[in-house]
């Protein structure tokens, strides 16, 4: 029952996440088509991969399946943001409040601690995972409610809990890649460790939506930093 609640939450977040960064920005309509496409396409093969047990420990050798559709998403995203100015002034032109909204579905890092009472996965990582993601989640959602309503909190205080979130989710990927089975630099050896994030619809957290976070708290900080001093009211729209 877990994993279908899972399921159906996991693809909830990941629609609302196209509408905001795909649907919400301003794109000529085939240029839209192509980026659903494209998202699309990537969904699909991670969820093939898994379903086909692509993601198994020891399936590509001594490394962790998942880190590695991580990192070729992370590393496509990163390619876009610098050679793609299009690409990344599409991102830095979205509303700020929804940018730091899209964070509050963090909150679900609640499944994390019924994994681990479940005993589906192990500590550290999901003591670590879940309340950073829950932190996070929490105080996005009243930033992106000031923010919207033009109450802009200090740009520092944004700032902190910006970098906050993008490090809950980098030492979610260290950790869970340090706590992999099957792995020769697996250093936390206790319980089941993180098998479970290979399997569906788990597995759509590492290579699809902590990528994503991350390309927005990125825009996030690009946007902060080109914000002047005393942090114009356009900066929320």
């Amino acid at each position: 029952m877990l994993d279908v609640i899972a399921a159906l939450t996991l693809s909830a977040v990941l629609v609302i996440f196209l509408i905001v960064l795909i649907g919400a920005a301003a794109l000529r309509p085939a240029a839209r088509a192509y980026a659903y496409g494209i998202a699309a396409a990537w969904v699909c093969l991670m969820i093939g991969i898994a379903a086909s047990g692509g993601f198994a420990p020891g399936a590509i050798g001594p490394v962790p399946a998942p880190v590695l559709g991580f990192a070729t998403l992370v590393i496509a995203g990163l390619a876009a943001w610098f050679w793609w100015p299009a690409f990344r002034d599409t991102l830095l032109a979205l509303p700020l409040s929804a940018l730091i909204g899209i964070n509050a579905f963090r909150i679900g890092g609640v499944f994390f601690f019924i994994l681990f009472a479940q005993g589906r996965l192990s500590a550290p990582f999901a003591q670590s995972a879940g309340w950073g993601d829950i932190i996070t989640g929490l105080v996005a959602i009243p930033l992106a409610a000031m923010t919207a309503a033009g109450t802009l909190p200090s740009r520092r205080l944004i700032a902190a809990w910006n970098a906050f979130g993008a490090l809950d989710l980098f030492t979610a990927i260290l950790l869970g890649a340090l706590s992999s089975p099957g792995t020769p630099f697996r250093l936390f050896t206790e319980g089941p460790g993180t098998v479970v994030m290979a399997t569906l619809p788990w597995v759509m957290i590492p290579t699809i939506l902590v990528p994503l976070w991350l390309l927005v708290h990125l825009t996030i900080a690009r946007r902060l930093r080109a914000a002047p001093a005393h942090y114009p009211l356009a900066l929320a729209t």
